[in-house]
């Protein structure tokens, strides 16, 4: 089997698995598959990934929306796996006033490097997270302040 058909049976298998939690599903490139979830089944479209051995968690990163086209301002947690050359990512919008997503730490215990990032630039509050001390910035930073977010100012 060539990599292109392989990349296409994992993404395949992927949909698969999250269709049940999945909001949308995109292929924004030939080889990577968007998948839009609502933070409540954040954590169970993580767990079906983990406990089918779908791929690894390649990185968690955020997302600034301060003035979508409709709605109130929003930021994402992006979740992203990769398997092979396929990559999937979960896509995970949040209100900047209620900013939370669940940890994912039960189900993949090294996210929580990339979960202090996401609350440490973004402001994404992880709920349940094991460690939610800083990890880039120092001690002494104003802790409502979001690097990454657009409305940044130095």
């Amino acid at each position: 089997m060539d990599i292109r058909t392989k990349t296409e049976a994992a993404l395949q298998t992927a949909v698969s698995l999250l269709e049940p939690w999945a909001e949308t599903a995109v292929y924004p490139e030939e080889n990577r598959l968007d998948v839009v979830v609502e933070r409540d089944a954040l954590v169970t479209a993580v767990a079906i990934l983990a406990d089918k051995q779908w791929g690894y968690l390649a990185a968690i990163t955020g997302l600034d929306h301060p003035t979508p086209p409709e709605g109130e301002p929003l930021l994402e947690a992006l979740y992203h796996f990769c398997e092979g050359a396929a990559v999937l990512t979960l896509r995970v919008a949040v209100p900047r006033h209620d900013a939370v997503v669940p940890t994912i730490c039960p189900q993949i215990p090294a996210a929580t490097i990339y979960e202090r990032e996401l609350c440490e630039m973004f402001g994404v509050t992880v709920s349940g997270t094991p460690n939610p001390d800083l990890l880039y910035l120092p001690d002494d930073w104003q802790r409502d302040t979001y690097p990454l977010r657009k409305d940044y100012q130095t």
